[in-house]
C-alpha cells in the first residue's frame, strides 16, 4: 500500500475511532448518571432485555470503558468486538422489531454502531493509537532480545 493511501486510512481509523468512542462514552455515562444504573436495568427489563441488572452493569459499564479504549487507540479490536456484541442486542432485543428509522425507534443508528465497532475489531486502532506504539515497542524488544542471544 503506497504511503498516501496508508496515511489516509489510518486518519479514517483515527477519526472513526474518535467518533464511535464518542458516542460510545457518552451513552454510557449517560445510562450511569441521567437514568441509574437501576433505572437502566428498569428500562432494559421493560424491553423485554435478559438478566436487565447484569445487562445494565455490563452494557454501560462496557459503553464506558470501550468508548475510553476507542478514543486513545487501546485494546480496539476487543473494544469493537464488545460493543458490537452489546450492539448486536441492542437490535435482537430492543430496535429489531421497530423497522430501521430512527424516528420510529429502529435499528438503524445501533446497526451503524454495531458495524462500524465490527469493523474497528477486525481492522485495529491503525498507526494513530496507543495499539499501534506498543506493538512497536514490543516489536523492538523482540529485536533487542534476538540479537542479544
Amino acid at each position: 500500500m503506497n504511503m498516501n493511501r496508508q496515511l489516509l486510512q489510518d486518519i479514517g481509523l483515527l477519526l472513526g475511532r474518535l467518533g464511535l468512542g464518542a458516542v460510545f462514552l457518552a451513552y454510557g455515562w449517560q445510562k450511569l448518571t441521567d437514568w441509574s444504573l437501576s433505572g437502566t436495568a428498569e428500562i432494559m427489563g421493560g424491553g423485554g432485555v435478559p438478566l436487565p441488572t447484569l445487562s445494565a452493569y455490563f452494557t454501560t459499564f462496557t459503553e464506558i470503558v470501550a468508548g475510553a479504549a476507542l478514543i486513545a487507540g487501546v485494546g480496539v479490536r476487543l473494544a469493537g468486538a464488545l460493543t458490537a456484541f452489546i450492539m448486536a442486542g441492542a437490535v435482537v432485543f430492543v430496535h429489531g422489531g421497530n423497522g430501521i428509522y430512527v424516528d420510529d425507534d429502529g435499528y438503524g443508528f445501533v446497526l451503524a454502531l454495531g458495524l462500524t465497532s465490527l469493523m474497528l475489531a477486525a481492522t485495529g486502532a491503525g498507526r494513530f493509537g496507543v495499539d499501534h506504539w506498543l506493538a512497536g515497542r514490543f516489536r523492538g524488544r523482540d529485536r533487542e532480545a534476538q540479537h542479544a542471544a
